[in-house]
């Protein structure tokens, strides 16, 4: 198979789809890589590294994109890219096609077969490629909302861990997941007053057992999440529905009652966010404000460390192309109901059940699609 990896062009985004140690594992298997020429640079990953490795460098998207048989990407593809996708063609990467409507009517028309990383399964349920990132995007919020809560940035002024003599800032986490988990050890270990919120006991249990008395745990109703965000210095929103749009925990009420000054981080932003006043943005406009509490909601948060998020997300992914480039993609997804389970466009539908009910479009079951080939 002909592997194709671009250069990433949303704003700000230096990551790559594949390192050159994962194009080497490729090539020593007989497949073909076509890389765009600088699309590593920002991993410390020049052409002539991939070139070691086997790969050819070309000078544009356009040239990977009609070469290659599949595309491995890293963040959605943007109009541009989308244009230039064929009936057939495997597109791999993050897609996150929930709230955002023309995208999924553009790969549906396209003819591409998408899958998406977020969505890719484990045996204990869980979304393996999706974890490296929430990893990387929980520990960020935190270095995030802390540094939007300095005055200069529009902020209250407050230094997260405070100082002897003076107290530390109130941090909420809403969702206990990965990146909840990876937000609480961040805020935990510079000496915040955390608060992790969820709906799922054990998870506050298996919370509770890590980090002791330097986090507060508390059951997810209303009341009681409403009472901790408008007594917060900064909130992040942690909350994750495979595949669906994330839910509107935190209303524009509740942002007008918070105190002038706090700050609220949307990680959940790529999924539509989770709070009604949310809206994305990116690395160069990274908030806004409003009701004087300051929104930090770039979408495409690990973005702005590729050389820690490309690797940390091969280490991952890294296996799945493997079984797509080896088997082909029908062959890898009928023998893998977790690979299966990432394919939310093919043969013009959407085959993600999640994506089809939040964009009122027909479902069509992956298995049907593999059955009519």
């Amino acid at each position: 198979m002909r592997i194709g990896i671009p250069a990433e062009i949303k704003d700000a985004e230096q990551r790559v789809g594949l390192t050159p140690s994962s194009v080497r594992e490729l090539t020593t298997r007989g497949h073909d890589v076509v890389v765009q020429r600088n699309a590593g640079n920002a991993i410390g990953a020049t052409d002539a590294d991939y070139q070691t490795q086997g790969a050819s460098v070309v000078e544009t998207a356009a040239d990977v994109f009609e070469q290659a048989e599949m595309i491995v990407k890293v963040k959605e593809p943007q109009a541009e890219e989308r244009a230039m996708l064929r009936e057939g063609q495997i597109l791999f990467t993050y897609l996150h096609l929930a709230p955002d409507p023309q995208q999924a009517k553009e790969l549906v028309a396209s003819g591409a077969v998408c899958i998406a990383y977020e969505t890719v399964t484990d045996d204990d349920d869980q979304l393996p490629l999706l974890a490296p990132m929430s990893k990387v995007a929980g520990r960020m919020s935190i270095q995030a909302g802390a540094h939007t809560l300095e005055g200069p940035q529009g902020g209250a002024g407050l230094l997260l861990g405070g100082v002897p003599g003076v107290a530390p800032a109130k941090v909420v986490v809403i969702g206990g997941g990965v990146v909840g988990e990876n937000a609480v050890e961040m805020a935990v270990g510079l000496g915040a007053q955390v608060t992790v919120v969820d709906r799922k006991v054990d998870v506050l249990d298996e919370l509770a057992a890590r980090f002791g008395s330097s986090l507060h745990t508390v059951y997810s109703t209303t009341a009681a999440l409403e009472e901790l965000v408008l007594d917060a210095d900064l909130v992040v929103g942690a909350v994750l529905v495979k595949g669906a749009r994330a839910p509107k925990l935190i209303t524009a009420d509740m942002v007008t009652a918070m105190r002038p000054g706090s700050v609220l981080v949307d990680v959940a932003i790529d999924q539509g966010g989770s709070m009604e006043t949310s809206r994305p943005t990116t690395h160069s406009e990274p908030t806004f404000v409003v009701d004087d509490v300051v929104h930090y909601c770039v979408a495409n948060m690990p973005g702005a460390v590729p050389k820690t998020s490309t690797y940390a997300l091969n280490n991952s992914t890294l296996p799945f192309v493997l079984a797509l480039a080896d088997k082909g993609p029908w062959t890898a997804m009928a023998e893998d109901v977790h690979l299966r389970n990432g394919l939310n466009v093919a043969n013009g539908s959407i085959t993600e059940l999640a994506v089809a009910e939040a964009l009122g479009l027909e479902y069509v079951d992956p298995t049907e699609v593999l059955a009519g080939l």
